[in-house]
């Protein structure tokens, strides 16, 4: 056999320029430098001793010693609509798992069918068929039947992996949706213990109002004793009597508030309006437990909102390894195997019946590739996006425990305070009816007095309404609640 030399030079020439053009598509793909995350944070918190010792790793069950509000919280867990809203998210998100990893494994698929045909007589296929014969004396059949069934399987070789990182970005996604759901749970706690410590408060309220009006009540009728002695005027009887109306409307202000705050927590257990059981014991003495804020780095494995933020932020990297595998050149390799003839009684007879192919692809973007330029463009773009709410959230966590610790300090301060002027104004009421019993002080020093120790009551338990929100504030920001 004769060797052509010019035609080998030129097979190796227009290889080599096919290999060059290759190379010069695929050098053409952009890249980015990834954005890096900035976890850093203070050593202590101000004011605060370096103690590792932190609140959040009690449990929420251990956290709350109130057997009403444990119950509370307990039947919210289970029927909240928005925490199974989210659980069926979280659920869809494990699904999406199981999809991606479909995507990398080979497909296998059955296929059946059956036609009819025929063609023209004086076309090439008509020709042939019209002179074919089957066997000796017989033709081919007319109209053309065909029947056909077997299996067909394709699969894309992942030689860059984006399939593979496709199913680890859904991973990390399914993880940020349980914690999400986990955020929730936190949310969920402290929303209820903090509308429960409310409804405790107004009900102290509802309380106070009413031991005022006792005395109130005894106020006016001691005025109007007086007014009949002529040691009081008529403006006195009047004075003690708006008094007692504005305090007796009040109290319906209070009931239409304690109506508004159980349905507020009913709606939050999932269950038609109802009375919600709580504890009866003095609210003012109520304790007010010591937290531990442990130290700001902490915050980044306790804080579930913290560590959402960091998944989603892996997640969006690989979303940009998958966006540029897109650049390059995708294999795919797919196979038949099946059974064809014009008549079923054919398909039974192998090897003239047999059916197989085997294909190898490759195929790769060469042309306006602006839609994958844009796709790796907005993966670059959220990563970036994804690491300023990862920031974000580590920055809000620190600023949330640093106001909470503040703010647990000066109540505490306010509260001691505000004990002192009650009592205080409680003596004083006594002594100012003594005093005007004696004519030693008008009636508007008694009327005075009694709304002054009101107002002084009703702001104490509002302040410790205050410190057990801040305590139940703070457990939550410190990551507290989920677990």
């Amino acid at each position: 056999m004769k060797f052509n030399k010019s035609k080998l030079i030129g097979y190796r020439w227009s290889s080599l320029v096919g290999l060059l053009a290759l190379v010069s598509v695929y050098a053409c793909v952009p890249t980015r430098t990834l954005k890096e995350e900035d976890t850093s944070v203070p050593e202590q918190y101000a004011n605060q001793p370096i103690d590792t010792v932190n609140t959040a790793k009690m449990k929420w069950r251990e956290f709350f010693s109130d057997p009403y509000l444990i119950s509370l919280i307990d039947t919210a867990l289970v029927h909240n609509q928005e925490l199974n809203i989210m659980l069926q998210r979280v659920d869809m998100s494990k699904n999406e798992i199981k999809a991606r990893k479909g995507e990398y494994l080979p497909f296998v698929n059955y296929f059946g069918g059956a036609e009819v045909e025929k063609v023209g007589e004086y076309t090439r296929n008509g020709a042939v068929e019209k002179n074919l014969d089957i066997r000796e004396g017989e033709e081919f059949p007319e109209p053309l039947t065909n029947y056909a069934f077997g299996l067909k399987a394709s699969w894309e070789i992942d030689v860059w992996k984006k399939l593979r990182n496709a199913k680890k970005s859904a991973v990390f996604e399914y993880l940020s949706t349980v914690e999400g759901k986990n955020f929730m749970v936190t949310s969920l706690v402290s929303e209820i213990a903090n509308s429960y410590y409310e409804l405790l408060a107004v009900d102290s309220q509802l309380a106070i109002i009413d031991q005022n009006l006792e005395l109130q009540e005894h106020a006016l009728t001691m005025v109007k004793l007086q007014k009949q002695a002529a040691r009081a005027t008529e403006l006195a009887v009047k004075k003690f009597e708006a008094e007692v109306l504005k305090n007796r409307s009040h109290r319906f202000e209070l009931k239409q508030e304690i109506v508004a705050i159980e349905n507020k927590i009913n709606f939050l257990m999932g269950r038609s309006p109802q009375t919600v059981a709580r504890s009866s014991g003095d609210f003012v003495t109520t304790s007010v437990d010591a937290m531990y804020a442990g130290v700001p780095s902490q915050l980044l494995l306790n804080r579930t909102d913290v560590r959402q933020a960091e998944l989603e932020l892996e997640a969006a990297k690989l979303n940009i390894s998958v966006a540029k595998a897109n650049f390059y050149p995708s294999f795919d390799i797919t196979a038949s195997l099946g059974l064809e003839a014009f008549k079923p009684k054919y398909l039974n007879t192998t090897p003239e019946s047999l059916l197989y192919s085997v294909v190898g692809d490759v195929v790769g973007p060469l042309i306006n590739r602006n839609a994958i330029k844009a796709a790796y463009k907005n993966a670059n773009d959220k990563q970036i996006q994804a690491v300023f709410e990862y920031e974000k959230a580590i920055l809000n966590a620190y600023i949330e425990v640093s106001n909470e610790l503040s703010n647990i300090d000066n109540l505490k301060k306010s509260f001691d305070l505000k004990v002192g002027q009650v009592d205080a104004l409680t003596e004083s009421i006594d002594i100012s009816i003594r005093l005007f019993q004696s004519a030693r002080a008008d009636y508007m020093e008694v009327l005075l007095t009694q709304r002054d120790a009101l107002e002084a009551t009703i702001e104490l338990i509002e302040t410790k309404k205050d410190q057990l929100i801040a305590q139940t504030t703070m457990y939550k920001a410190l990551g507290g609640g989920w677990n």
